[in-house]
C-alpha cells in the first residue's frame, strides 16, 4: 500500500486494520509488538466492505499468527499487539521501501459481521517514538484515554 493508503488505513482505527480510510495516519517506525500476541483469529477472516460501500478490505491468515490484507490493491502484514487488556494490531505496509507500520484498534460484533477500526492517534503515541517498550508504555498509559484514538470506520463482511 502506498504510504497516504497506510495513512488512511491507520486512521481507521485502527487496528487491524483494518474504509473510508480517508484520514491522515501516522507511520511508524517500530511495531507495537515484535511478535504476535495471539493467533489469527478465524472470525476476522474474509471480505469486508465500508458501511458506505466505497472501500473493500480483504483478511487473509498468511500462518496461523500473520494476517495479509489487501486494501485497494495493496498489501499489509498485520498480527495482534494486544497491550493493557485492548486488542491492537500492527499493520505494516508492505508496498513502501521503508515498511511503515500503523497502529490499529479493531472490534469484532459478537455475530461477526461488524468490524470497527480506530487507529491511534499520533498526539499521544508520537510517531517519533523510536521503541516498542515506550509505545507499549503509552498506550498501556493512555488506554482510558479518549484521545488516544481517531475515527471509527465500521466494515460489514461480506456474504
Amino acid at each position: 500500500m502506498s504510504s497516504s493508503n497506510l495513512a488512511r488505513l491507520r486512521c481507521v482505527g485502527g487496528a487491524i486494520g483494518l474504509c473510508t480510510l480517508a484520514f491522515t495516519a501516522c507511520q511508524y517506525d517500530i511495531p507495537i509488538t515484535s511478535a504476535p500476541t495471539r493467533k489469527v483469529q478465524e472470525r476476522l477472516l474474509g471480505d469486508w466492505t465500508s458501511a458506505d460501500g466505497k472501500e473493500k478490505l480483504k483478511l487473509r491468515s498468511l500462518d496461523d499468527s500473520i494476517y495479509i490484507v489487501y486494501y485497494d490493491g495493496d498489501l499489509f502484514r498485520a498480527y495482534h499487539s494486544d497491550v493493557a487488556e485492548t486488542p491492537f494490531a500492527t499493520v505494516q505496509d508492505l508496498n513502501s521501501s521503508d515498511r511503515k507500520y500503523a497502529y490499529v484498534i479493531w472490534k469484532l460484533s459478537d455475530d461477526g459481521k461488524n468490524l470497527r477500526l480506530r487507529s491511534v492517534d499520533d498526539k499521544v503515541v508520537p510517531k517519533e517514538t523510536k521503541d516498542s517498550a515506550t509505545v507499549v508504555a503509552l498506550l498501556t498509559k493512555n488506554a482510558g484515554n479518549p484521545e488516544l484514538f481517531g475515527e471509527e470506520i465500521e466494515f460489514r463482511k461480506e456474504k
